[in-house]
């Protein structure tokens, strides 16, 4: 089984995560991150829903809406955790680490941590066929409206087991723990808006940064990775590629090595507001 429903982990310590998934996707999609950083590490975590954004009823992606109207819903829920938390790091996977991206763009100084999941800045991993770029017939039609793009094999999973279980899920309910079996083209459409966005204010971003992308990435490049790494302000900045996994790094063969990776950035950047606070040595004689 898997939800649909926001998933909020409530934890023993001051730091909070907001985690967010991909479009169309579940919150499940995060859930094993969001478990180890609960209880490894202590963090309140929230794996929220977002209107227009997420899958909210089975089979059924909600009705899309703007980019604007999911970074508002996403800014809504990080300043709820801020309310209640000192320090709420934010981490998201693919077009989910876009928003975590224009949020930092907004927010930087706000920002605990900021955790990048196989980031997109473009669809141009080797999954993406020709057939795709079929899409931009319909994104300045009225076509766009009625067209869909259906999910096919491997799902951005390298694991074969999750791979098979996600199929059975998609062919019994027409959605998954991924999230829906196609992607109506507003979204894919809303999507690239943001993509475009997100590039032209990567130089505005400068909370702590830890970007996580697959080698084998099947939605998109390292190349991404790489222009992020460039791209950014951060004085802080880790990029880490994985081996032997697909697009969803979260739940496929380095779902461990995503989740310690993680709270070890975390950890590490509350290490560093430390020492940044204390005042230097005063020397003597």
């Amino acid at each position: 089984m898997y939800t649909i429903d926001t998933i909020n982990l409530i934890g023993k310590g001051p730091g909070a995560v907001l985690l967010l998934h991909g479009l169309y996707g579940t919150p499940q999609q995060l859930q094993y991150i969001g478990r180890k950083l609960n209880v490894v590490g202590g963090y309140t975590v929230r794996i929220p829903n977002i209107q227009g954004y997420s899958v909210f009823d089975e089979a059924i992606p909600s009705h899309t809406t703007r980019w604007q109207h999911w970074l508002e819903q996403v800014e809504a829920q990080f300043d709820g955790l801020k309310r209640e938390h000192g320090e709420v790091s934010v981490a998201g996977l693919c077009i989910g680490a876009d928003l975590c991206l224009e949020l930092a763009a907004k927010r930087s100084p706000d920002i605990h941590a900021l955790c990048l999941y196989s980031a997109p800045l473009r669809y141009d991993g080797w999954n993406v066929t020709w057939m795709r770029w079929f899409k931009f017939l319909g994104y300045y039609t009225p076509a766009r409206f009625m067209m869909s793009l259906t999910e096919r094999p491997p799902y951005g999973l390298k694991d074969e087991r999750i791979r098979q279980w996600v199929a059975r899920q998609m062919a019994e309910r027409g959605t998954s723990a991924l999230g829906s079996s196609y992607s109506p083209l507003t979204g894919v459409f809303e999507s690239e808006r943001l993509m475009k966005d997100v590039r032209q204010k990567l130089h505005k971003i400068s909370a702590p940064t830890l970007i996580m992308h697959a080698i084998e990435d099947d939605l998109a490049s390292p190349r991404n990775a790489d222009i992020i790494e460039k791209s950014v302000s951060s004085p802080q900045v880790k990029k880490v590629l994985l081996e032997n996994c697909y697009h969803i790094i979260t739940m496929d063969f380095q779902k461990e090595r995503v989740a310690q990776e993680t709270l070890e950035f975390i950890r590490q950047s509350t290490v560093q507001i430390v020492q940044d606070a204390q005042p230097p040595l005063q020397r003597v004689g």
